[in-house]
């Protein structure tokens, strides 16, 4: 079988995968959000492990079967927010040149830096929600019957909650701006994780074209990531569709900042006695308390870099 023929068949069995994750995840159950969030594992892992071919492949071919499955919007959404982004990285991921071209050593080959790819995943995010809610036609209305439903199932399991008119509007108002905050920052974990496990897998299979990278060290959210956050909260105080815009890049690249800061954790405790009980601590009190969050976001944010992967392969390269 050829180079072309494999790719072929490993994009339609990845693409069918992911179909089929993304199906089973609209049926409400408690695996719900579990399968959502793996559907672009199987996108990321034939691109990363075969090649470009093999990933647009999975892309069409899952649009296919949920088109067929479900409704042509559900296919457009999923291929919008997860099939589409999980082929991008992918691609970005196994990009290289020689390392002579930004003055490194001769025979050396340098990847696409891993910062750059954080940014690329919170820039898809971006553009996948907006692209979503402007299809959905995302608005007081909409969110207005969300909340509806969400109150409605708390007064089904509570007949004490009884929320007030005032109260009512006021939650309203409130996840109006907060549901594209949160959404996107719960999306730049979702893709963040998809691309971490897809990796592990392929290079524990012998395909990975690209050496593993020091996550601790190198996932840094670049200078560029500053300004979008930047851009996102200036945007925020003009409200309507534009402010809607800028929480969500508030939430995403705010997300990615919080995720280079645990990152950072992670580097600053190597070595240090009990590090896995610390590490353990400090994520449950984020689980729990949220608060600190905060706390690494601002760690991120004030130690942003643009980092690079080389890989020694000429005469002059360094072990």
């Amino acid at each position: 079988m050829t180079q072309q023929s494999t790719s072929l068949l490993v994009g339609l069995l990845a693409g069918v995968s992911a179909a089929l994750l993304l199906v089973s995840a609209g049926s409400p159950s408690s695996l719900s959000f579990i399968l959502f969030a793996a559907a672009a594992v199987p996108v990321l892992i034939a691109g990363l492990g075969w090649s470009n071919l093999a990933s647009i492949v999975a892309v069409v071919s899952a649009m296919a079967v949920i088109g067929f499955a479900t409704t042509p919007q559900a296919a457009l959404v999923s291929a919008v927010t997860t099939l589409t982004p999980a082929a991008w990285i992918a691609h970005l991921y196994n990009l290289a040149r020689p390392a002579e071209e930004i003055g490194g050593a001769e025979g050396d080959v340098v990847w696409y830096p891993l910062s750059d790819i954080f940014l690329n995943i919170a820039g898809c995010v971006c553009i996948g929600l907006v692209a979503v809610g402007l299809a959905l036609g995302y608005g007081q209305e909409f969110v207005g019957q969300l909340v509806d439903v969400f109150v409605s199932t708390l007064k089904d399991s509570n007949a004490e909650y009884q929320p007030t008119a005032e109260s009512l509007s006021e939650m309203k108002e409130f996840f109006f701006f907060a549901l594209p905050t949160i959404q996107a920052a719960i999306w730049v974990l979702i893709l963040l994780a998809g691309w971490y496990f897809a990796s592990a897998i392929v290079r524990l299979s012998g395909r990975s074209k690209r050496p593993k990278d020091d996550l601790p060290s190198q996932l840094r959210m670049p200078r560029l990531g500053a300004m979008a956050l930047a851009a996102g909260v200036l945007m925020s105080f003009i409200g309507g569709g534009i402010g809607l815009v800028g929480w969500t890049l508030i939430g995403a690249f705010g997300m990615g900042y919080a995720a280079s800061g645990y990152a950072i954790a992670h580097h600053r405790t190597r070595g240090k006695p009990a590090r896995g009980l610390l590490l353990w601590a400090v994520y449950l009190a984020t689980v729990i308390f949220t608060v600190p969050l905060a706390f690494f976001f601002f760690l991120g944010l004030f130690d942003t870099a643009r980092t690079f992967n080389t890989t020694g392969s000429g005469r002059n390269s360094k072990p």
